[in-house]
């Protein structure tokens, strides 16, 4: 059993509950978890994220770790957040790819939280009520990082808005791909988008941010070193998830 992250060690006001673990919330998941452990579904509480600085190779690593699992019979919904609905698609494109709207921070955070409400209702929940592994590319600790440890928002702020967007679907295992700003920055050969386009002050932010949360939260949240080539990450990944993933 797991508390609603503060950033400064205080009790949280109100308790999260995480797809693989008891339910303890008052959120909408606890009954969908209820249901599938009554009606004997074991699959019904796998939800594992990949976040990190951009460069790091997480999309690249989330997309084997799927690849793996359909591979070893395992039924995967992969998604990518913001993204995987017809509104977070629109959402994506404005959120990173038209630099010309201006955008104050607490607005794009209300993006971002609009986006992942929307894929939490229309993907991830039935997703996980009909027993799949939900393997997704970014969820609500990248918003906590990047609109608040380097944006400048407060974060307990962030963090209880973000409560309302999942309303209750939280991953079982977050695995967040670590390594120096400077050298993921490096890797980005291609045109930025408006996140990445920030600065390395911003990106030195965001690896602090997410090494923070990560020591606050142990049980869910582990670090992989990504400075190694891909198939050493992709090992320590499959290593470090296979514990949460049902028989």
């Amino acid at each position: 059993m797991l508390m609603a992250f503060n950033a400064d060690g205080a009790k949280p006001d109100t308790l999260l509950f995480y797809a693989g673990r008891t339910p303890v919330s008052p959120f909408g998941f606890g009954q969908v978890w209820r249901e599938n452990r009554a009606s004997g579904n074991k699959r019904a509480r796998m939800f594992i994220t990949f976040d990190g600085v951009d460069g790091v190779g997480k999309s690249t690593q989330a997309a084997l770790f799927v690849e793996w699992l359909r591979e070893k019979g395992r039924e995967v919904v992969a998604c990518r957040d913001p993204g995987s609905t017809a509104l977070g698609e629109a959402v994506r494109g404005i959120l990173l790819d038209r630099q010309e709207i201006a955008l104050h921070r607490r607005s794009e955070m209300l993006l971002y939280m609009a986006a992942r409400a929307q894929m939490v209702e229309e993907v991830i929940r039935p997703a996980l009520a009909a027993g799949k592994i939900v393997v997704s590319d970014r969820f609500l600790l990248a918003n906590v990082v990047y609109q608040a440890y380097a944006g400048g928002l407060d974060v307990a702020e962030v963090k209880r808005v973000g409560e309302a967007a999942v309303a209750g679907v939280m991953p079982d295992l977050i695995l967040v791909l670590d390594m120096e700003a400077e050298a993921a920055a490096a890797r980005l050969n291609r045109s930025l988008d408006r996140m990445e386009a920030q600065g390395i002050e911003f990106l030195r932010r965001v690896r602090q941010g997410f090494l923070t949360e990560a020591q606050a939260s142990p049980q869910t949240t582990r670090v992989i070193d990504a400075s190694r080539d891909v198939a050493a990450v992709q090992g320590e990944i499959r290593s470090v998830a296979a514990p949460f993933l049902s028989p």
